[in-house]
């Protein structure tokens, strides 16, 4: 915005939105996409487990769907750990931290199978 308040030309883009809507529309009708869509039907077929997590107070009578955040700070050197463990399996931070909330879940559950919906983009390419 900077740029653009004191009347300079942005770059052109590589890319545009349509292109990203093309290319979404490819993936979904092709191979790949049908693969992945059996997997997780499969995966997911028949009853899925609810978690039963202990509570510290009773349940109110009409479910709510409210949420509420949690902040808190690393120490530097468990950042810096968690880092490490991501680059030393070839995976992402946000792996780690889900792999650690799954685990501290199936700890307090006392469960095994433990579901987590994790939202993404689907954008693979670099420009999105």
């Amino acid at each position: 915005f900077g740029e653009l308040y004191n009347n300079r030309k942005l770059p052109a883009l590589r890319i545009q939105y349509k292109d990203y809507a093309v290319w979404q529309e490819g993936f979904k009708t092709g191979d790949a996409y049908k693969t992945q869509e059996a997997y997780w039907l499969k995966q997911l077929e028949g009853e899925l487990p609810v978690l039963d997590l202990p509570a510290d107070h009773a349940r109110p009578p009409v479910r709510s769907f409210a949420g509420d955040k949690v902040s808190f700070t690393l120490e530097p050197e468990v950042a810096s750990g968690l880092h490490k463990l991501a680059r030393e399996n070839g995976s992402t931070l946000y792996m780690v931290l889900l792999a650690a909330y799954t685990t501290f879940l199936s700890r307090l559950s006392g469960q095994e199978d433990i579901i987590v919906g994790s939202p993404i983009a689907g954008r693979p390419h670099k420009d999105l």
